[in-house]
């Protein structure tokens, strides 16, 4: 039978209930989020006049808990509007409605005989064949169904998500010893396809697989902390972004996550049997001297980490050999800086170990013990190796797992640097490299990505690599044409691929030189484009520091030029000959949201952020951003106030910088256009969501689009625009500097001054556009702003 999911219900409306509950209503299924019946009344119920009895009171907690859900931030939902899927009630009187659900997930506190309890009862209602999972972090799976009908512990499995659940990528799925087959493939494929989770199967041991290594990890950094004389600031530097982690790092990671709550998880591993390292998750002194100091972290307002008070609030840090906060210290390591010069992830690894500072030390000792760690762990809690960086990449934010560093830094120097710090590796470790096998992967010509299995002793192919494009496994063979900043690769079928490469993926003169080529080579030799790329983000804009250099020494004419050539670029992506598709993700602003803008379809990320965020640095958008939103806008023109309505909605969307939290709030912002554009949960299948949509849209027939007039309207709308600003100028809500940015913004969307509503041609906007940002990029403040956030990352107000 085909099993498909319309309604859900998740018992346990706390932050994991009610984060997953939000997440399932983001794909557009039906959730029952259901808690206990309080005991007693409120003061505040008892003043209403309600009792127990009423439904206001005994679905309190489910209702309290969502709302407070869908206020936190990050936010759980992708639009505040998918809340009205969620339906709200108690475990006493809606019991009977889960016989109507699909998949029911138990997310109550953790506590196998209160769980038990929830599973004896849900039974009653249960319609077999449903789905039943819970997301226990680290209770035995298979003690929690025993005791339950065969129909139960046949569809009864672990589905441990990560909080937050929209955000973090991993779904751990756990088998328990009476899960079907049937039911563990449909979890780790609707994980994967509908969630947009990154599944991993794992074995019913203690914390799982990400768990189980992530703690690890940050406990054995504990314990080096002190080896090396390194302060708090400095492990955060040494094992951040510089090596493809969280900018939270370590020490401020831990701060979120709560100290109590880490070292809980440690002391339970520290009882292991057979774990050869479990003496590393025993805290070391200076831990238990921060939990018998209530210093948990975030929760309590100390932590590694505590914000002072006062006028102006500082962030200092804890001395660990005073056990007293600080100011803190800058951090000195010339090798950092070097790395930080070496593009490649994989490429800095061996570098930072080479070195003789206590830096290079430090690296060495807590690469080799890990890398000693993960070989042992294989097969005890994954029979495939690559499973354990999936969950570590996925559950912890790191660019690379384990096994894909120790590749980086070579097998051999990982089994030196390991025995250097008294940590043996698994001698299926040993076996593979006497096979003359030097990597845990390798990669074909194809771009098929194999993984060494210890069971069979040889390279097996990574399942599910059918329905996603990685860039980077296709580059030696595929690649058409390229320069420092962007390159043109072969999808197969006739499409080709515009992935850019600059730093933060910046849209400079080079990435301008491979969107035409790009559309000139396929024009001439292929059927479709896709333009996308694999990096943190999509793309941050134009080149903003170009922009600023050419304005500060008065280059007027060829920052004319510059604007003139982008926005040429973007308008012929907009009138090829063949489909161009656009497959953002993350942070997609300024320029690069007014290249979606002109694509033919945008095949979107959900966890995309579009914005023209122009206007926070003093311009405004001119690479057809401006010129878009109004003929955006002017499709959707009825007669009457409307029009008006709904170009203003536009300017205040601009004018306010605003970025949408999701591709489906895109839509409301009118990034995106519906029954055109579409999402793809499941970031890894974006770019061939995008390919196959590129060549539906050839086979059926791709006519070059033709140029229609834009209706503008004038005074009309410029008057409106105007007295608006004047408005918040008066009350103080925008400054003198944004008023004059709003101005230009309103005379290129109004179309001049002209007197009446009026159809122009897209050049004319374009022109308008490019004459208000030249005259902006004049202005003092406007330099003052792009300046600051180039030094900053924060926008200035002036």
């Amino acid at each position: 039978m085909k099993r498909r999911i319309s309604r859900v219900a998740v018992i346990g409306s706390g932050i994991m209930g009610s984060g997953i509950a939000c997440h399932f209503a983001n794909i557009g299924v039906a959730v029952l989020l259901l808690d206990v019946v309080p005991r007693e009344c409120t003061e505040g119920e008892k003043a209403k006049g309600l009792a127990r009895t009423d439904p206001a009171v005994r679905n309190r907690m489910a209702v309290e808990n969502l709302a407070q859900a869908a206020k936190s931030k990050p936010a759980p939902l992708y639009d505040k509007a998918f809340i009205k899927r969620i339906q709200t009630g108690n475990l006493e009187d809606d019991l009977p409605e889960l016989s109507a659900v699909d998949w029911i997930v138990e997310a109550v506190v953790e506590r196998l005989e209160i769980k038990r309890s929830v599973f004896e009862k849900i039974e009653k209602y249960r319609r077999p064949g449903t789905l039943i999972t819970s997301n226990t972090s680290g209770i035995p799976i298979g003690l929690m169904a025993a005791g339950r009908s065969e129909d139960f512990q046949k569809h009864f499995a672990g589905s441990h998500f990560f909080n937050p659940p929209r955000y973090l990528k991993l779904l751990e799925v756990i088998p328990a010893p009476h899960t079907s087959q049937a039911v563990i493939d449909f979890l780790l494929m609707y994980g994967a396809k509908f969630l947009g989770k990154t599944t991993v199967l794992c074995k019913d041991t203690p914390a799982f697989i990400a768990n189980r290594v992530g703690i690890f990890s940050i406990m054995k950094l504990f314990h080096e902390v002190k080896k090396f004389d390194l302060t708090i600031e400095e492990v955060d530097a040494l094992t951040g972004p510089v090596i493809g982690r969280p900018k939270s790092a370590t020490f401020r990671t831990v701060d979120v996550v709560g100290l109590d709550t880490l070292v809980r998880v440690a002391k339970g591993l520290q009882q292991l049997k057979g774990d050869e390292q479990n003496a590393t998750f025993s805290p070391p002194d200076y831990i238990q001297d921060m939990l018998d100091k209530n210093w948990l972290g975030a929760k309590t307002g100390s932590g590694f980490y505590r914000k002072t008070k006062g006028e102006k609030s500082e962030i200092h840090s804890l001395d660990l050999d005073a056990m007293r906060y600080r100011a803190r210290k800058k951090v000195r390591f010339a090798a950092l800086e070097s790395a930080k010069r070496i593009d490649g992830i994989s490429d800095r690894f061996p570098f930072l170990i080479k070195g003789t500072d206590k830096a290079a030390a430090f690296y060495r000792s807590t690469l080799g013990s890990l890398f000693a760690y993960v070989s042992h762990r294989i097969p005890e809690i994954a029979d495939e190796l690559y499973r354990i960086d999936d969950a570590i990449r996925a559950g912890f934010g790191w660019r690379q797992g384990p096994f894909e560093i120790w590749d980086a830094v070579g097998i051999r120097v990982g089994i030196r640097i390991a025995k250097e710090n008294h940590c043996e590796v698994a001698k299926w470790v040993g076996e593979m490299q006497r096979k003359g096998m030097a990597n845990f992967y390798r990669v074909d010509e194809k771009g098929t990505r194999y993984y060494y299995d210890i069971k069979t002793g040889d390279y097996q192919t990574i399942p599910g690599q059918a329905h996603y494009i990685t860039l980077s496994n296709i580059r030696p063979t595929t690649t058409v044409w390229k320069n420092r900043g962007c390159a043109i690769e072969d999808l197969g079928d006739g499409i080709l691929n515009i992935e850019f490469r600059s730093k933060m993926n910046a849209i400079g003169g080079e990435v301008i030189q491979g969107l035409n080529k790009g559309i000139e080579i396929a024009e001439r030799d292929f059927q479709g484009v896709v333009i996308a790329n694999q990096g943190q983000n999509f793309s941050a804009g134009a080149n903003l520091s170009m922009i600023f250099m050419l304005a500060v020494e008065r280059e007027y004419e060829e920052l004319n030029r510059a604007v003139q050539t982008f926005q040429h670029a973007l308008m012929r992506i907009r009138y090829s000959a063949i489909p161009v598709v656009a497959a953002p993700h993350a942070m997609t602003l300024g320029g690069s949201c007014e290249l979606c803008l002109h694509a033919d379809r945008v095949v979107a990320a959900a966890e995309t952020y579009m914005g023209l965020v122009e206007c926070s640095v003093g311009l405004i958008p001119a690479g057809g951003g401006s010129k878009e939103m109004t003929q955006r806008a002017a499709e959707t023109f009825h007669k009457g106030d409307v029009e008006l309505n709904r170009l203003r909605d536009h300017f205040t969307t601009i004018g306010m910088a605003r970025v949408s939290t999701s591709a489906y709030e895109a839509f409301a912002s009118g990034f995106l256009k519906a029954g055109r554009d579409l999402v793809v949960v499941q970031d890894e299948r974006r770019i061939a969501a995008a390919k196959q949509c590129a060549l539906a849209r050839a086979e059926n027939g791709y006519t070059k689009p033709v140029p229609t007039p834009v209706k503008v309207l004038g005074k009309q709308a410029l008057g409106v625009f105007l007295v608006g600003a004047d408005s918040l100028s008066a009350g103080n809500y925008i400054s003198e500097h944004d008023k004059k940015v709003a101005g230009k913004l309103a005379y290129v969307m109004a179309g001049g001054d002209l007197s009446e509503a009026t159809y122009v041609s897209e050049q004319y906007l374009l022109d308008l556009e490019r004459e208000a940002f030249l005259s902006l990029c004049t202005e003092k403040k406007t330099l003052a702003r792009i300046q600051h956030i180039l030094k900053t990352g924060k926008p200035l107000r002036n």
